[in-house]
């Protein structure tokens, strides 16, 4: 859903007397295609988000927190140089359209940010003090240094559309606070619904290993039924040492074990003495034996798992399953043990998977902190902690000079809250930077560290994105 004119039109009404003539304090952009103006007014800061995502296109007050990247995109510094400290005087429709004008008046005088909320083609573009374009965020502008022209009335509703929205009723910005939070709630079911495809994904590549692990026993265990014969052939052969001579390729015996002592040929290595041919056929009868012993129940128990396997994939298909409350890490159906991730080593540390797929490892202990922090973790690995409380170093593993996905860091954040003395509260803040910027404190105990060029988050509880972790946790 995105917002339409009407939907605008009130929020903006709602908005527009709060934040006029505030100052743009802080200046963010978590997503590709999302802004966050912090603004002060007289006794408090107000938050206002700007999606231009075509799918969610929005204009609001937020109270929600958002991860930003270690590193700010171009968009979001060339902001930063030119509207942080600035003054908004004045946001408004254009034309009943779902575009938002910000007049902004800052170092380089006045400035105009247009929110084009228009779907397909939204953008945000930069305008200067006579409207020529100078930067837009999705960079589907070619008109740049030219004078702005709004988008053909084509691209909005041709007919005002009722708003959800209008009969809200809240505390202070109902229309906002209704808007944040239908936000929210779709973004909890997509969450819920990439848990979903995470959960299909992993089933069918099991059930896919899984079967061919199967098959691999199988023609393991049709091989060495081939070796059922094979203890009478050697009690044969021993019963016949003394008159066996080194060279000959067979030899013709009578077989005791048949009431009908028929005349039998057994086949030899003339390579091998007759002792290493006795040899050979007791052990390929044991590797039947053990073949008989061991491969057989796995069969059974590998089957018995596959039929679970295919049981949730079901599940899934038919829009019956459910996310588990808990830690849910799948088994190997064939053994009975818990799959790890690959290239995984084990060893200390609690071990998660990331919504992108990326490491991320949770001290235990503060002898644990010390040995992830100092020996585990890499240089450019990114390391973070809840701020100013005990709790638990958290290492995500990255790619020399790369930078973590923002829905990495706020899982491995959402972790280092999670393990330290402010789960109980449900939110505070923890703090990143990269490994290299970690160093021990000399003496003090183990785990105690000196941070420096470290960022922060705000972060509360999420208990869907924590299933969602949990969900993909190779193990513990």
């Amino acid at each position: 859903m995105i917002l339409n004119r009407t939907d605008l039109s009130l929020v903006l009404a709602e908005i527009a007397p709060v934040l006029r003539g505030g100052w743009i304090q802080r200046i963010h952009q978590p997503q590709a295609h999302t802004i966050v103006l912090d603004i002060r007014v007289p006794g408090e800061t107000h938050r206002l988000l700007i999606v231009c995502d075509p799918n969610s296109t929005r204009l609001h007050l937020t109270t929600s927190s958002y991860l930003n990247p270690p590193t700010p995109p171009p968009f979001c510094q060339f902001l930063r140089a030119h509207f942080q400290g600035a003054r908004l005087d004045e946001l408004h429709q254009v034309e009943n359209d779902r575009i938002v004008e910000l007049q902004i008046t800052g170092r380089d005088g006045p400035r105009t940010i247009m929110c084009e909320l228009t779907g397909p083609k939204a953008n945000i573009l930069i305008l200067d003090a006579e409207r020529r374009i100078l930067r837009d965020l999705t960079r589907q502008c070619t008109a740049i240094g030219q004078t702005y022209a709004p988008p053909p009335q084509g691209e909005s509703a041709p007919k005002p559309t009722p708003s959800r929205f209008a009969h809200t009723i809240g505390d202070t910005h109902p229309i906002s606070e209704a808007i944040d939070a239908y936000y929210r709630e779709k973004e909890s079911v997509q969450t819920v619904d990439r848990v979903k495809d995470d959960r299909r994904r992993v089933l069918k590549k099991t059930l896919k290993k899984e079967q061919r692990l199967i098959e691999a026993w199988r023609g393991d265990l049709a091989k060495a039924a081939a070796y059922h014969d094979y203890a009478r052939y050697g009690e044969l052969i021993k019963a016949n040492l003394g008159s066996m001579a080194k060279g000959t390729d067979h030899i013709e015996v009578t077989d005791y074990f048949d009431d009908q002592l028929p005349t039998i040929t057994i086949p030899l290595d003339p390579m091998k003495s007759p002792q290493s041919n006795m040899d050979d056929y007791f052990r390929k009868h044991r590797k039947h034996l053990a073949a008989e012993r061991e491969l057989k129940p796995r069969v059974e128990r590998a089957e018995l798992g596959l039929t679970r396997l295919r049981q949730e994939l079901q599940e899934i298909e038919q829009g019956t399953w459910t996310p588990p409350t808990t830690a849910s890490p799948l088994l190997s159906v064939a053994t009975g043990t818990k799959a790890r991730a690959v290239d995984q080593p084990s060893g200390p540390f609690r071990r998660f998977v990331s919504t992108d797929g990326l490491q991320i490892f949770v001290g235990r202990n503060a002898r644990e902190n010390d040995e992830l922090t100092f020996g585990l973790a890499k240089s450019d690995d990114l390391w973070l902690h809840a701020r100013g409380t005990p709790g638990s170093h958290v290492v995500v593993r990255l790619g020399k000079g790369a930078d973590p996905p923002p829905e990495t860091l706020r899982d491995a954040a959402t972790l280092a809250l999670l393990y330290s003395d402010l789960k109980k509260s449900g939110k505070g803040e923890v703090i990143y930077t990269r490994r290299k910027w970690v160093k021990k404190a000399k003496g003090q105990a183990p785990g105690a560290v000196i941070v420096t060029q470290e960022k922060s988050v705000h972060i509360s509880l999420d208990k869907i994105r924590l299933d969602a972790i949990k969900n993909r946790t190779r193990h513990d």
